[in-house]
């Protein structure tokens, strides 16, 4: 008898002999359920991919994020499978996972409604329960046309295979692979075929081994996101590795509704959006403009204490301007269109940074001046997409804490170490605490300008300065600035959810665009280094991740009232007045309360406004010179001398205290 041919793979880290045909699945000795795909050399693969002499397998656990973006494709093909029996003529769009779930378009008569959602998820419960076997295999062009001749937007992204990345992620296309797949869900008795879509994969290996699932919500969506193409009609859901974290992230959901900055904006008064003014932008209402007005004061001292120069740009530009700063060839998709005057070409400024570069080249600048750090509130306009503006975090028009650094090569290291570590201070000011990094750099897309040395330089600083921090540090290759490689602060919020905070970018390209020098101690000309940085982001967007981590209940230094006066009675407002004169001897935000309104309903209306401090005062409170304090949790401390209150009030404003 011969031999079993024999393969030698490593798993593990170790190397191990395993008979030809084995399957990385059988490798791993995997059930499935929690080992759900293999990586094997370093490309994700089926548990039935058979593997070759010499590859190299690791696990791929539900649990992990790799795992849950499997589970979520393979939930959209349920989701697509379960479409497509309900409503025959649905045509296909794309399926891809994204954070936390998975969507799939379809192109549809009428839109979904509630109670199609309902069947919709039935049927796909069903289909998780029959344990259909999602099964891979290669098809040529022409047999996928054949294949999926009924389904039209299938045979454009055929169309795209190969084609400069065009085809978007989850377009189920093997972009550049040279070669098609096609996913089968088989019955589990039968083997015959129940549904089939083009895709890469990889998937679960089958629809038993989706644990938790729950359609969210219908939207509108354009074909390939573009406005000239069809509108489809797109399907959220969501899909966890146990029932309990489906539980959780809904739960968290719940309370992330109660946070909603568009909601918390009008019930406390704080911003709105005028349907005359158009999508994406806000007014802030007096309130709002307390708590913005506070954020940039604080801001500003903090700058000014750490040598930053204040400067100010106007909001239009002519063309030429970001044709020589690049955003004009790189951006422009990004700005509102041009507006023609006096013969030329003038843009809403969607950054500051080539205004910045302006001021920097205004004169004859030498080492001695630098670093040169300059800082604006600078509003610019992006035209976003009517589909993604969102309040105050997605917004056409905002304002940024936007600072440009100028430096030399030498003095580069040093100052990202002492940037980064103010930009996480200050957020720590503001009450976030909990971060990670996020390095951003270049990949082999076209659209990344200058040398690769200078950013590998660039990119190598960047990373030090990061890892100084002992914070988590992410990669993220492909997410750079066209311009230079960055660094973002990712900050988690009260409920547990990521915002991107601030941004530090290294750019040797706009210095050399606009051919900024400095002279040197030895009298040579030279190019400075332009560092990048927002704080905030942008003051909305901020002003809106800190309403929503404080459900509205800003710390005292930052309420728009800090303090209201309750009296019992019409008779103790006279005192009430003269407690809060006292206050705003020292820059307390405090009302009284001096309606016709019972005290009861008074106190309900200040902790609806969520007001830190509410200062009662009845005859006891009067005859002894005191108030009664009640706070926002419902507690009280009452016959407290007005001195002490006044002082307890300071205290928790100076250190910033949520009370």
């Amino acid at each position: 008898m011969s031999a079993v041919p024999e393969l030698r793979i490593t798993l593990a880290g170790a190397e191990r002999v395993v008979a030809a045909g084995t399957t990385a699945g059988q490798a791993l000795e995997a059930d499935g359920r929690t080992v759900v795909a293999a990586l094997v050399n370093g490309e994700q693969r089926d548990l039935s991919h058979e593997l070759a002499d010499g590859d190299v397998v690791e696990a791929i656990r539900i649990d992990s994020e790799e795992g849950r973006a499997i589970l979520r494709h393979s939930c959209a093909h349920v989701l697509a499978q379960a479409v497509q029996e309900l409503f025959p003529e649905a045509k296909l769009g794309i399926g891809p996972p994204v954070e936390n779930g998975f969507y799939y378009d379809f192109d549809v008569a009428e839109p979904f409604t509630p109670d199609d959602l309902k069947r919709i998820e039935k049927r796909m419960q069903e289909i998780v329960k029959q344990g259909q076997r999602f099964s891979r295999r290669a098809v040529s062009d022409d047999e996928a046309r054949a294949e999926l001749a009924h389904e039209p937007y299938k045979l454009e992204l055929i169309g795209l295979k190969g084609g400069a990345g065009e085809a978007a992620e989850g377009a189920s296309v093997e972009v550049g692979a040279g070669q098609l797949t096609i996913y089968d869900n088989l019955h589990p008795r039968t083997g015959e075929v129940c549904w089939k879509d083009l895709c890469r994969g990889p998937h679960l290996p089958d629809t038993r081994a989706i644990p938790a699932f729950k359609l969210m919500r219908t939207a509108a969506a354009y074909w390939r996101g573009s406005e000239k193409n069809p509108q489809l009609q797109r399907i959220y859901g969501t899909a966890w590795e146990s029932r309990d974290q489906l539980k959780s992230y809904l739960t968290m959901l719940e309370e992330a509704a109660k946070r909603d900055h568009r909601k918390l904006g009008v019930e406390l008064d704080l911003f709105s959006f005028p349907d005359e003014l158009g999508s994406g932008l806000a007014v802030f209402h007096p309130k709002g403009g307390v708590v913005r007005k506070t954020m940039e004061e604080y801001s500003r001292r903090r700058h000014e204490e750490a040598g930053y120069q204040f400067v100010n740009t106007p909001h239009i530009s002519k063309a030429r301007l970001f044709e020589t700063s690049g955003h004009l060839p790189n951006y422009a998709d990004a700005m509102f269109p041009p507006m023609q005057f006096e013969g030329a070409d003038y843009y809403l400024k969607a950054m500051n940074c080539p205004m910045h570069n302006l001021i920097y080249r205004s004169r004859g600048r030498s080492y001695r001046e630098l670093p040169l750090r300059l800082f604006e509130f600078g509003t610019v306009y992006r035209y976003e997409k009517s589909g993604v503006v969102h309040g105050l975090t997605r917004a056409r028009g905002f304002t940024q804490d936007d600072s440009h650094i100028y430096c030399t090569k030498e003095q580069m290291p040093a100052e990202l170490d002492s940037l980064l570590t103010f930009v996480l201070d200050l957020l720590r000011d503001y009450g976030l605490s909990d971060f990670y990094l996020e390095l951003s750099t270049r990949d082999d897309s076209p659209k990344f300008i200058g040398e690769p040395e200078e950013w590998e330089e660039a990119t190598e600083i960047l990373r030090q300065a990061a890892q100084k921090q002992n914070l988590e540090l992410v990669m993220d290759p492909g997410g750079a600035a066209y311009y230079g490689p960055k660094i973002s602060v990712q900050a988690k919020d009260a409920i547990g959810r990521t915002w991107q905070m601030s941004t530090i970018q290294v750019d040797f390209q706009q210095p050399k665009r606009f051919e900024l020098e400095y002279q040197a101690a030895d009298g040579s000309r030279q190019r400075p280094v332009m560092i990048h940085r927002a704080l905030f982001g942008s003051i909305e967007r901020f002003f809106a991740v800190l309403l929503e981590h404080y459900a509205g209940a800003f710390p005292a230094w930052l309420a728009p009232v800090q303090a209201v006066g309750i009296p019992i009675a019409g008779e103790h407002v006279p005192y009430l007045e003269e407690v809060a004169r006292r206050l705003r001897e020292h820059g307390v935000r405090v009302e009284v309360d001096a309606s016709d309104d019972r005290m009861q309903k008074k106190i309900r209306n200040a902790q609806k406004q969520k007001i830190p401090f509410m200062l009662l005062a009845g005859d006891d409170d009067v005859s002894k010179g005191a108030i009664s304090f009640r706070y926002r949790d419902g507690s009280q401390n009452n016959g407290v001398p007005v001195d002490d209150a006044i002082a307890e009030i300071l205290s928790a404003i100076r250190e910033r205290r949520q009370v």
